[in-house]
């Protein structure tokens, strides 16, 4: 069953706040040596940070911003504001983006492309000009389109990130950080899995001209499907590389970024390097089937008499490799839980420690089932015997 918006909106706003505050991070051997200036690795799974440098010092988006971008598309695709079918008219400011020395999609001012055309050529051409006919489409102008990549990044709490417009272009003032980029990506990825394949593409011809996605790891490993590669003077050559790996008890999602690498190729490198650390360092080990609760407690003043506690994803946890046997779990929750209870709501956390009692990871626990309030004669009885107790 499809968990309701709601909840996955949580896990997600959950998921960026073990980002910014390292509330869950595995431990484990040192990473290895990466050549770049910042980097950060995740695993998405598991909601923890594997390793990281440097992942909150502020640097230049770059062609990064176009992530934002993306996104705000998606989510006008999922509102049925816009079609992948239509066709979206070219104006003179997008093709004025041919004198910027960006990327470019090569559409041409008067002519009309569709919103997928337009999509691809934004995420795997990197088109200035692209993002510019998407943002007047969706948001109507520009400057529109930027306050609201603004309010999106201020609604997921991503206090570093601010945007100036939509393209990735070199303005004043317009800022991130790594941290605050994989969060970007990891909203990508867990809001719209169905829009991957856009970021997986290898290649986009337009118009007679052929321009190939400048991922390297597209072409090198079969468990990359995306995301994006950004170069600015300031912030060197970057990749925020998306990966999934079949494991025997499922599937595992890494992301992995760098900044201030020293080539094109140097980034592809580095972000394998991560990855390949990450899958080959680190073990997913499953606490708690999706759906299924973990536990069940007593319900006072309610219709039923007991309820079910867990998660609505599969709860998952990174450790060292064969570390998985030592772990130790701990469960707190709200006692009494009394009704009324709606469905997902928090009543609790699922800390996980190493033998040491070191906490890797805090988990929410959230009631599986709705549970109504009783009528008057069962709410009166509980409260009794909850004075009495």
């Amino acid at each position: 069953m499809k968990a309701p918006r709601s909840f996955r909106a949580a896990c997600c706003a959950a998921a960026v706040v073990l980002l910014a505050s390292l509330g869950a991070r595995a431990q484990g051997q040192a990473a290895p040596e990466v050549a770049a200036r910042q980097y950060l690795l995740v695993d998405v799974t598991a909601h923890q940070v594997l390793a990281e440098r440097a992942a909150d010092t502020a640097v230049d988006p770059a062609a990064f911003t176009k992530l934002m971008t993306a996104y705000l598309v998606f989510v006008a695709l999922r509102d049925h504001q816009v079609t992948l079918a239509q066709s979206v008219p070219i104006s003179a400011r997008a093709e004025a983006e041919r004198k910027g020395g960006g990327a470019l999609m090569l559409v041409d001012a008067g002519s009309t492309a569709t919103i997928e055309q337009l999509l691809q050529g934004l995420v795997v051409d990197s088109g200035d000009d692209a993002a510019v006919a998407l943002a007047e489409a969706v948001g109507g102008s520009t400057e529109h389109f930027v306050d609201m990549m603004n309010r999106q990044a201020q609604a997921w709490g991503l206090r570093a990130t601010t945007f100036r417009n939509v393209t990735g272009r070199v303005e004043p003032g317009q800022r991130s950080t790594a941290r605050e980029l994989v969060a970007l990506g990891q909203h990508l990825v867990l809001d719209f899995p169905g829009d991957l394949h856009f970021f997986a593409q290898r290649g986009f011809d337009y118009r007679g001209v052929h321009q190939d996605n400048a991922n390297l790891l597209l072409q090198r490993d079969p468990s990359v499907d995306g995301l994006k590669t950004a170069y600015a003077d300031s912030t060197g050559y970057a990749l925020l590389a998306s990966a999934q790996r079949d494991f025997p008890n499922g599937r595992r999602r890494l992301l992995a970024i760098v900044l201030g690498a020293d080539s094109v190729q140097g980034r592809a490198n580095e972000a394998q390097k991560l990855l390949n650390w990450g899958y080959g360092a680190f073990d997913d080990i499953r606490l708690a089937e999706a759906g299924k609760p973990v536990l069940t407690v007593p319900v006072w003043k309610g219709t039923q008499a007991q309820v079910g506690i867990g998660s609505r994803e599969a709860i998952y946890v990174a450790v060292p490799k064969g570390a998985g046997e030592h772990l130790q779990t701990r469960i707190e929750r709200t006692d009494p839980l009394v009704a009324p209870l709606s469905e997902s709501q928090r009543v609790g956390t699922l800390r996980v420690t190493t033998a040491a009692g070191t906490e890797i990871a805090n988990v929410p626990l959230t009631v599986l089932e709705a549970v109504p309030q009783a009528g008057l004669f069962g709410r009166a009885w509980d409260a009794l015997r909850l004075w009495i107790k």
